[in-house]
């Protein structure tokens, strides 16, 4: 398994415990990576805390988003898997333009496919192509280009 779909693997198991169990999605976050320590190394580790801690912090922007997007679904119906699964990739494809969307949806579907159902797989690939859209409409910024001296 590469080393990003390790951290997104990391970072969803946070944001469940964190969500089932309603702790802090730090102390979480330490839980998780206690056990998969052995296996990943620090960048790793450090991609995954600033998904699953950075979904967290957003967490109530990304369930409103969510929910727009979910006819018919409220965040509470949704498999606990699912719906972190969810504001995990949401989360990503709002802080991480670097990143192809085309992975992160992938990489969404395959955690989904893993951990969840067949069903849910294509709940969420339509739920994140619908935030794709978004994504695609929002204008880029562009860089600043330093103007040389004469």
């Amino acid at each position: 398994m590469g080393r990003r779909r390790l951290a997104r693997e990391i970072a969803l198991q946070a944001l469940y415990v964190a969500d089932v169990s309603r702790m802090p999605a730090p102390e979480a976050f330490a839980i998780v990576t206690r056990r998969e320590g052995d296996e990943a190394d620090a960048e790793t580790l450090g991609f995954a805390r600033e998904l699953a801690l950075g979904a967290a912090l957003h967490v109530e922007k990304l369930d409103s988003t969510i929910s727009k997007l979910a006819a018919n679904w409220s965040m509470t119906r949704m498999a606990a898997v699912d719906r972190n699964v969810l504001r995990l990739a949401a989360h990503e494809l709002e802080s991480r333009p670097d990143t192809p969307v085309g992975v992160i949806i992938d990489e969404a579907i395959e955690i989904v496919r893993k951990y969840s159902t067949e069903e849910a797989t294509r709940f969420v690939n339509g739920i994140l192509d619908s935030l794709k859209k978004r994504r695609d409409a929002k204008p880029r910024k562009k860089k600043n280009v330093r103007e040389k001296d004469a």
